[in-house]
């Protein structure tokens, strides 16, 4: 009798041809893939529970480091992106708290399968090359909005602020992102994030540079799936801690949930609804701060001379 496959990520093997075709187009047989279970190397072996609680400590992580560079950043749409440097380290920070969670379940498939192709002789790849491919794709998108953030700056002339056209154009970004949620495009990239044994059946590439390979496209219809949230988070105060957290958890239940589809469409209204409102009349819109009511924050540079001057100044002033 031929043993039971071991489950890959919640397929028990035998009982879903889609799950057998993707092993047996890996190499492996029935009896190799019974093997992991038996003599995988420690080191290389991590059970699905155990990663995905890394991935998720990983997550929480990032958001604790948010939230204590964050205080007091949110100044609603138009927020400042600082500069490159920092922006960068945020930035990344941000996806990884983000989009972690809803990444898990092709980081668990593909980390099953490596270590199952590992039993065959095939070369083991560690689940952060993949992940690695994966926000290195967030990260080029991060760059490229600052870059436009710059140009948008450097050319608007005070037609954005907030007490002109600001309110109009942060509306109307949210119409066009829940415009988006409804088009055949983000119907097709949520539709991949969705099935991950499809991507691993189809897209599989061999080593290190296939595996970031991998993430690379995986990442690109990530971003395919999140723009139209992505160009929301930007148009209602991107270092929002609590717009971070809606969106993560927007992007959570579309691509992990059941009927995540039919959530989106959900969302798309949502979208319109909220930036008609921010677009008629942004002072009611909870959560929005309006640009110009944040405190004024000091760099770490002017805090140690407004310190040293206070120092010097004499007792009776």
């Amino acid at each position: 009798m031929t043993p039971a496959v071991a489950p890959v990520n919640g397929y028990a093997g035998s009982s879903d041809p889609r799950c057998n075709s993707v092993l047996r187009a890996s190499g492996l047989g029935s009896r190799a893939m019974a093997a992991v279970e038996r003599s995988a190397l420690p080191l290389r072996r991590l059970e699905p529970v155990w990663l995905a609680a890394v991935l998720l400590a990983l997550a929480l992580a990032m958001w604790l480091v948010l939230i204590e560079r964050m205080v007091g950043m949110d100044e609603g749409p138009g927020t400042d992106l600082g500069t490159f440097g920092w922006f960068l380290g945020v930035w990344i920070t941000m996806m990884a708290a983000m989009m972690l969670p809803s990444v898990a379940p092709m980081a668990l498939l593909f980390a099953r399968v490596t270590q199952q192709r590992a039993v065959h002789q095939r070369a083991f790849v560690p689940v952060w090359v993949f992940l690695s491919g994966y926000l290195a794709v967030w990260t080029a998108f991060g760059l490229g909005a600052y870059a436009l953030y710059g140009l948008i700056a450097a050319a608007e002339g005070g037609v954005l602020a907030w007490d002109r056209g600001g309110p109009w154009v942060a509306g109307g970004a949210l119409v066009v992102a829940g415009a988006y949620q409804l088009t055949p495009l983000k119907m097709a990239c949520l539709s991949h994030c969705r099935t991950p044994l499809h991507f691993m059946m189809h897209g599989w590439r061999e080593g290190r540079l296939g595996a970031v390979r991998m993430g690379i496209g995986h990442g690109a219809y990530c971003v395919g799936c999140c723009i139209g949230l992505m160009v929301a988070l930007f148009a209602v105060g991107v270092m929002s801690i609590f717009w971070m957290a809606v969106v993560a958890g927007v992007v959570f239940v579309e691509k992990v949930a059941p009927h995540g589809e039919r959530a989106s469409r959900v969302f798309a209204l949502a979208l319109v609804g909220l930036g008609v409102w921010l677009a008629v009349a942004p002072q009611t819109v909870p959560g929005v701060k309006e640009p110009g009511d944040a405190p004024m924050m000091m760099t770490g540079a002017e805090v140690g001379i407004t310190m040293s001057e206070a120092r010097l100044m004499p007792a009776g002033d």
